[in-house]
Parts: structure tokens; sequence; C-alpha cells
């Protein structure tokens, strides 16, 4: 086969950088810090930021205030998993945006409705501006739940996959300025969890966020569906790795993910024969947080 010309594959690359610092498999390794463990939350309500964010279970802040992290739920709450779905646009990708290129999937949220699957988006500030009909109706299914990603999609701490790095004392500013881009977009079902663009972050940055009242949403499988040619290998990926609790990370960026909705479509079925029940992220922390398996 005739090689791609060398401008394709620099596109490809960028976009790689750009998706896979999303939980996809790129070969950096992101800054972790230890997530909180759900057997050891007290029980907490709901605290919004101060924009307004719909009533969902956080998690007890860490130490100095900082934001709390939730990477799964309980292993003995029975068979439950979270699909999550990143749906992602950096801050200047309004030009491709323009010129045809997808960063949306409406055929996945169609796909999730038709099987009835409750989800949880996390979602770009960039996104819901590019996208605000379909922000609008994500954010007002009661099937799903609308989450942060920030708005620009740049790193919260570096090195994580070449992404730009937010400077240090804008992080929060960055959370608020998505909460506020959905809400402008008509989202009503917004919930206080954010998601690290690359899931890096450090101590610091989770101080630095604490006061946005939201708890950090991390992953304990990745899909695999970040540039994925085919649905089955990323299927069978997140088959195999599911345990009761699990949150799933995927992508609902067309032209970056494009096998993510036959993918879905596998797993759905799948996983409800080995007696998987779907739920989003606010039912597993709310069942850590009350330190019960309900």
């Amino acid at each position: 086969m005739p090689r791609p010309p060398r401008a394709a594959l620099a596109v490809a690359a960028l976009l790689c950088c750009t998706l896979t610092a999303c939980g996809g498999n790129g070969t950096a390794e992101p800054n972790r810090t230890a997530p909180v463990s759900p057997k050891a939350s007290a029980p907490a309500a709901a605290t919004p930021s101060a924009i307004s964010v719909t009533s969902a279970p956080t998690l007890p802040p860490g130490p100095g205030g900082a934001a709390p992290l939730f990477s799964h739920g309980r292993r003995d709450g029975g068979k439950k998993v979270a699909l999550t779905f990143d749906a992602d646009m950096t801050s200047d990708q309004g030009p491709r945006a323009a010129r045809g290129e997808h960063f949306d999937n409406p055929a996945l949220i169609e796909t999730l409705r038709r099987l009835k699957v409750p989800a949880t988006v996390f979602m770009t500030g960039r996104w819901a501006e590019q996208y605000p009909d379909q922000a609008r109706s994500i954010g007002t299914d009661p099937l799903f739940e609308l989450a942060n990603h920030s708005y620009s999609h740049h790193a919260f701490a570096t090195p994580c996959y070449k992404l730009p790095a937010v400077p240090r004392g804008e992080a929060r500013a960055e959370v608020e300025r998505a909460f506020t881009a959905f809400r402008r977009a008509g989202a009503e079902r917004i919930v206080p969890y954010f998601r690290f663009p690359g899931g890096c972050h450090d101590d610091a940055v989770l101080r630095e966020i604490g006061p946005a009242k939201v708890t950090a949403v991390q992953w304990d499988v990745v899909s695999g569906d970040a540039f994925a040619q085919q649905a089955a290998p990323v299927a069978a990926q997140v088959i195999s790795q599911v345990k009761p609790g699990s949150v799933v990370v995927m992508h609902c960026t067309r032209s970056a993910a494009p096998t993510t909705e036959e993918a879905v479509r596998r797993i759905v079925p799948e996983l409800r024969a080995k007696g998987y029940a779907f739920v989003r992220v606010s039912d597993l922390v709310g069942a850590a947080a009350r330190g019960s398996g309900g």
C-alpha cells in the first residue's frame, strides 16, 4: 500500500497526542496521586461550586481542601459499571471544525439512548461552544449527566502527552469556564465532577481546584478506542477488564475515535449477559460516599 503523505502523518500524530491524552494508550505516563479510597470516605452531601451545578454526591475534600480523587466504585457493591465518554475539543481546534472535522458523535449518543444505557459525558467547554445543540440535548436528557473536562483541554500538570499547560493559578478558572459554557448551551443535568485531560495532575493542582467543590474522576478501565480502526479489539479490552464498580473511559469524538459507537453495541449486550448493570458516575460516587453497596 502507498504511504500516507507526510503532512497527513503529522496531523494524525497531533490528533493522537490530543486524544490519547484522555485515557488512551499513549506512552507518556501522566502524573498521578493515590485516589481517595471509597471505603474510607465519609458520607458527603453534594457541594456545588461557586457556579450552579446539579445536586449530586461528592467525596470529602482531601488534605488542605484538595479535590478528592475517584477512580472506581466499590468492588463489593454489586456488578455495576459506569461508561464515561470524553467529548474532547481543544481551544484551538475551531478552524478544523470549520473545515468539516467532526469532534462530535451523534450516532454514539443515539445508540446509548436506544440501548437505554446511562452514561456520564465529560465535556470540554470548547466542545459545548462548538456544538451547543448537542450539549443541550445531552445535558437535558435524564439518561445522562454532564461533567467537566476543562474548558481548553490543556494539561493541568506536565509532562502530559505534549498538551499545552494550564498556567499555575488558572486551573480553577479553567474548570469554572467550562461549567459556564455548559450553562450557556442550555444544559441542566450538570454534575460537580471533573476529569483532568490525560488524567494528569499533582497535589498542587488538586488543592488549586479544591474551591470549585468538584470530585476529580479518573478511571480504572481504558477502552483503547483512541484511533482504533476496529471495534472488536476495543470491545474485547473493555469486557475483559471490567470489574464491579469500574469506570470505563471512552470518547465521543468521531474523527479521532471512529469505532466507539460500534464498540458500544458489542460491549453493552456482553456485559449485560454477564450480569452487569450500567450506571452513571454519580451512582458509584454516591454508593462510595454512603459506605454501602447500594
